[in-house]
Parts: structure tokens; sequence; C-alpha cells
């Protein structure tokens, strides 16, 4: 982990040779700005705008020379009119200028990391823990700047968790520090966002097979077969373990009497027929099980006289019938079981 620079060293711009590929390409998407470089934005994925992002939100003072040669190196004939300075608030008007508004906040929120504009309102959403280890490394004064900004509960933890010199010393330097300098300030909260907090929110992310698993989830049998048999051909393992992820309607033959019994409760009698006109023999009798011997009765006639029923239709009703499961599990009304370790779990 790069240390967040000392308080007394200042920030030395870079040389055009010791810019990398990313920064290079984040620097060239300023310099064409939104005229020219809303079509690039638009050709590129969310992932490829994160990285841009990030890249330009942390790259700080550039000589208009370092444009110069990026513009000949990439371009050719531009020439760049003067220096450009990345920072967060700069890349966000930029990407605010040819994105959709919902799609930049959830772009820079990644940057951001935990809930907060404020840098010290993020920080008070991180666990002391996490922080603490991540605060250990820096420099005591850097620390003591830190923690003079956060709430003193949560600086009393940290505290308690830092090696006892460290500690000591930290606490000495807060005793004794003055007026910190707004440019040191912005400087410390900078690095914080790029380097901690931007590593926190990746960190956090979702595993991408989850999120796929509820997209199939979300899918018609006839898209999700579709999809599948294509994603197994190319990746079998992300097949299968995005099968074992998934949660479907055989997946309720596996809810003990009482989740059922919720289940049936909340679920309107007209979806829960229509989703078992589509099922197996094995799992109407699992529901039948579950329900009084009248309920039985009642459904088995319906079921007798309904007829033909569309596939869309009986997708959308088993679909109802789990995201409904999903949705009372988070509740707690009802418990999950995972077969694949044994172990209870609440969605």
């Amino acid at each position: 982990m790069s240390q967040i620079v000392s308080i007394e060293t200042e920030q030395e711009e870079k040389t055009y040779d010791q810019l990398e590929g990313k920064q290079k390409a984040a620097l060239l998407m300023m310099a064409l700005g939104t005229e020219h470089g809303a079509r690039i934005w638009e050709a590129l994925i969310d992932e490829e705008i994160k990285e841009l992002s990030l890249e330009m939100s942390r790259i700080g003072n550039i000589a208009a020379g370092v444009i110069e040669d990026l513009l000949i190196d990439f371009i050719g004939q531009m020439s760049a009119s003067g220096a450009l300075t990345g920072s967060f608030e700069a890349t966000e008007r930029l990407l605010k200028k040819f994105l959709p508004g919902d799609r930049v906040s959830s772009i820079l929120e990644e940057i951001r990391g935990p809930a907060g504009r404020n840098m010290w309102e993020q920080l008070s959403n991180v666990q002391e823990d996490v922080l603490a280890n991540y605060l250990k490394n820096e420099y005591p004064q850097t620390v003591s700047v830190v923690l003079s900004k956060l709430r003193s509960d949560q600086s009393a933890k940290i505290l308690g968790i830092l090696p006892d010199d460290f500690a000591l010393e930290v606490v000495n330097r807060m005793l004794t520090m003055e007026a910190v300098q707004r440019e040191i300030l912005d400087r410390i909260e900078d690095t914080l966002r790029i380097e901690f907090m931007s590593s926190l929110a990746q960190t956090n992310r979702r595993d991408a097979h989850e999120q796929m698993a509820d997209i199939f989830n979300s899918f018609d049998r006839q898209t999700e077969a579709r999809f599948l048999t294509s994603l197994e051909e190319e990746n079998r393992e992300s097949a299968e373990r995005i099968k074992h992820l998934m949660f479907t309607f055989e997946d309720l033959g596996k809810l003990d009497t009482t989740g059922c019994q919720v289940l049936l409760r909340d679920t309107p009698k007209d979806k829960l027929a229509i989703a078992l006109k589509g099922t197996t023999d094995t799992m109407r009798d699992f529901f039948f099980e579950n329900m009084s011997q009248r309920a039985a009765k009642m459904l088995r006639d319906d079921l007798e006289i309904m007829g033909a029923v569309r596939l869309k239709d009986v997708d959308e009703a088993q679909l109802h019938m789990v995201n409904l499961c999903k949705d009372l599990a988070a509740k707690g009304e009802i418990m999950l079981n995972n077969d694949a370790d044994g172990d209870d779990f609440i969605y």
C-alpha cells in the first residue's frame, strides 16, 4: 500500500515518460473535452469509464508540455493550449456533459466509496478495524489529522486498535497540532478517496456471479435456457456457478412446512394456480400437502378446469412466487435452506 504523501512533501508534476497507459488515456480524454470526446465516452462500457474516471480524478497537475507530447504521440497534429488539473469535481462535471445523471452517479459512487459526499462522512461509515488497518501504515502526523476530523467515539476505537507506541505518538501529535492548511487537508482527502475509499468500494463490490444469477432468475425459462446453453459452451465453470446460485421455482420445494404455509398465505390464488399448472406433479403434491384438505381439493378442481395456459403466464406466476419468497425471507418470515453447505441462511 502506498503511503499518504508526507505533509512536508510537495506534489511533483509528472513527465510524459512517467505516465502509464491508463493515465495517458485519461489525460487524452480530458484534453479532447466534451465536444471531441463525447462519441468516445458513449462507446465505452461502464468498467472502462470507471477506470478512466478514477485515473482522471487522481492524475493531479499536468504541465502543458506533457499534454503536447501526449497529443503528438496519439494524434500527431494537435497541440495543447495549457495545463490540465485532474480532480474528482472536474471529472464529475465532464461526465455529466454527455452521460445520464444516474449513470454518472453510479460510476462516481464507486470512486467515492461508502455513502456520503464529504470524505469525513464517508469515513464515518467505515468499520473502525478496517480504517485502523489502513492508517497503521501511514505517517503519525497524517493519522492525527484524520482522527481529528472523525467523531470522538470512532477515533477512540481506532486508537485502541492501533499498536500502542504508534497510537501514543498519534495522541501526542494531536495534542500539539496547530490549524491544518486547507491545501494539506485537501491532499489528504484526495489520497484517502483514491487509495482507500475506491479500493474499499471494489473490495465490497458484489460478486459478479451472484448478480448474474439474479438476472437469470428474472428471465423467462426459454431465455434462461438459451443463455445458459450458450454460456456453458463458452465458460462451463461460470455457467455451473450461476446455476448453483440461482433460486428457482423448484427451490420452493425445499421450504419447511411453516415457510411453505407462509408463502401460500401471501400468494394470490390465481397466481398459485397458474404457477402450479406449469410444474411437476412432485411440486404440486408438495404444495397440496401444506394446505388444508379443503383448500387442496379446490385448487385441484381449479387446475382440472383451467385448460391451456400460456407459457409466458406460467413463467410470470412462478417468478412472482420466487420473488415473494425472497421478500418474506428478507423480512425473516421464511427460512431458506442451501443444500450446498447444509446451513440455513436468510436471503
